[in-house]
């Protein structure tokens, strides 16, 4: 089986989508003749035409007021935003029409569109090409949120996607575009290419919305994770010889919280690591939901490892980010309490 980079996974499941349905086009900022600024959307121009595959104004209000309005007319619009710290412009468009489309309709109109979206940290991008902002979909009815840790599942994910009916915000970890990383900075990176991870099979596949997978089976604590924090978890898991089992949540909403009430009712501990800042993180939200759902079974506070309540940092990056260290701090408190 062919291995890939996060990116060839993304561009391929672009590519796949175009060739079996011509009503699937690509635009935004760069991603035309340039092929995108991680060139995720590399060749798909030169492949599929100006008509499928073009660039769009500096405007992310526009980008996605148009995807909206082509949505309803039956196409399929997939649509890049740089950054998603660059989606700010266009959170009316997606909150206010995109989400709400279907149900102020009755159904007689749906908003088939995707907004892909770098995300995260880890790359030295500083404050405002840093931030993980999935906890402000997550609040919105009518969305579909997505993260996924690798190319294997990003490319199933994009495809279903793409594939489905209504709106979803696909938000990936730029940290993890060329390979698996554990929060170790001063460490080689491991390429996709040496990572079973790594194999993406050609062709149509999907990955199902909605769905996590366990990667790593544990006893002592459930650790809920999502993109780049997956490779964290692990590598905290290992540090410390705790027994963890590492939930990848892969699509936020909807969530599989029947796979995370199983694992937290088995282990009665549970732990929650994310990357955006803690309050009114999404982590708050699983929280919650572990509190409400397995509250007999726990034997600990739930707790929470995330990025600190303030804009991310430049100079201090590696203070910011949720690393192993902290992580397994909260492990081991956890399993101790």
């Amino acid at each position: 089986m062919p291995r890939r980079t996060m990116i060839e996974a993304i561009r391929d499941a672009m590519d796949v989508s175009m060739a079996r349905d011509e009503r699937v086009i690509v635009f935004g900022e760069d991603v035309g003749f340039f092929g995108g600024v991680f060139r995720c959307t590399q060749g798909l121009q030169a492949k599929y035409g100006k008509s499928r595959c073009f660039d769009a104004p500096i405007s992310e209000s526009g980008i996605v007021g148009a995807a909206i309005g082509m949505a309803a007319y039956g196409l399929k619009p997939c649509v890049e935003v740089q950054f998603a710290d660059y989606v700010y412009p266009a959170y009316d468009q997606i909150v206010s029409e995109a989400a709400r489309l279907r149900y102020r309709s009755n159904g007689d109109f749906t908003c088939p569109i995707v907004v892909r979206m770098p995300t995260g940290g880890g790359i030295f991008g500083g404050q405002t090409h840093s931030q993980s902002p999935e906890a402000l979909f997550t609040h919105v009815s009518g969305l579909k949120v997505v993260v996924p840790s690798n190319p294997h599942d990003a490319k199933g994910l994009l495809i279903a996607s793409i594939e489905d009916p209504d709106p979803v915000i696909f938000l990936e970890p730029k940290r993890l575009y060329n390979g698996p990383f554990d929060g170790h900075h001063e460490r080689p990176v491991t390429p996709w290419s040496k990572h079973e991870l790594g194999e993406v099979a050609d062709g149509h596949y999907t990955v199902p919305l909605g769905k996590a997978v366990i990667r790593r089976q544990g006893a002592a604590v459930t650790v809920l994770a999502y993109g780049t924090m997956v490779y964290v978890a692990q590598a905290a898991a290992e540090e410390t010889g705790i027994d963890a089992e590492i939930i990848d949540l892969r699509t936020l909403l909807p969530l599989d919280l029947e796979t995370i009430v199983a694992s937290v009712r088995k282990t009665g501990r549970c732990v929650v690591v994310h990357e955006a800042t803690l309050t009114s993180g999404f982590g708050a939200e699983l929280s919650a939901l572990v509190q409400e759902s397995c509250f007999y079974h726990l034997e600990a506070p739930v707790a929470r490892v995330t990025g600190w309540d303030t804009p991310y940092p430049h100079a201090q990056e590696w203070d910011y980010f949720p690393g192993p260290a902290r992580l397994g701090r909260a492990l081991v408190e956890t399993v101790e309490a």
